[in-house]
């Protein structure tokens, strides 16, 4: 079997939604409805595109953190849709998608490596899609799960994994440090303190994400 996480842009609502925000949007189909888990301070402006376009029926709410249950499933309101492209290449989808910075990830499932490239092939025909990673499944065992580390890593805000990664980048949490949060501020173009916050939250959400794993 054959896995890949494509990044897919296509103008959809939960797209445009995310785009130009800290927003992200995990989305689990259920046919009739869709389960969301909204994260992010523009969660409010990514809610009123849901509720306007597929509405609501259950919202909970902790600080930027919400979890919606629509109406309607998404499908329902657009022809433009993965699973078309996902029924004719014989592939599956590896719940959620994720709508991100005005596009959506999707984790691809294959039986073969050509039924995933005549996806692609077929997807990109009218969409931007660019492939993040692809790898090959030779083997299931119990503490080799099938879906890859990164499904069990924690959903970091666009500026989290910003500063985290140029942190990592410039040395910060090498042996001795050779890096401050100064450094790693001035980098990605923010306050020192506010680098510092987004850098602490990120720590915190992969502690508490892969704790359980140790």
């Amino acid at each position: 079997m054959y896995e890949a996480i494509f990044r897919v842009s296509s103008g959809g609502t939960y797209e445009v939604a995310t785009s130009g925000t800290d927003t992200t949007i995990e989305l689990w189909c259920n046919d009739h409805c869709d389960l969301l888990h909204v994260s992010g301070a523009d969660g409010g402006r990514v809610i009123d595109e849901v509720d306007g376009t597929v509405g609501m029926t259950e919202r909970l709410v902790e600080g930027t953190e919400q979890v919606v249950i629509t109406e309607d499933c998404l499908k329902m309101e657009t022809e433009d849709f993965i699973e078309q492209y996902l029924a004719r290449h014989d592939c599956l989808l590896i719940p959620p998608i994720r709508y991100a910075r005005g596009a959506k990830q999707c984790r691809i499932l294959a039986l073969d490596a050509d039924s995933l490239t005549d996806f692609y092939v077929d997807l990109s025909s009218s969409h931007d899609v660019k492939v993040e990673t692809k790898r090959e499944i030779q083997s299931v065992v119990p503490d080799a799960p099938l879906l890859t580390v990164d499904a069990l890593l924690p959903n970091l805000s666009p500026r989290q994994r910003e500063v985290f990664a140029a942190a990592h980048r410039l040395g910060y949490y090498e042996l001795p440090r050779e890096t401050t949060t100064a450094d790693v501020a001035e980098v990605v173009g923010i306050e020192r303190r506010t680098a510092e916050d987004h850098l602490r939250r990120a720590e915190k959400k992969m502690a508490d994400g892969l704790i359980e794993y140790l």
